[in-house]
């Protein structure tokens, strides 16, 4: 399993079959946790499934702040 950093969380992928999906989790302890932590989207590239993982994670935050004002 392969992982990266991204906004205070940590970005896991994983192979399944041909594709590869990411599971998502908080580093601090004041962010949100995802409903669910993988990410059901499977992806031939592993780059375009963190792409997608960190786009997911923007969306989240974004709403948060629109929220928050």
């Amino acid at each position: 399993m392969v992982g990266y950093q991204y906004r205070g969380y940590r970005i896991e992928t994983r192979r399944e079959w041909s594709n590869w999906c990411v599971s998502i989790y908080p580093l601090q302890p004041d962010l949100p946790i995802f409903p669910r932590s993988t990410l059901h989207t499977l992806m031939p590239q592993e780059h375009d499934a963190v792409k997608e993982a960190k786009e997911h994670i923007d969306r989240i935050l974004s709403s948060l702040e629109v929220r928050q004002n």
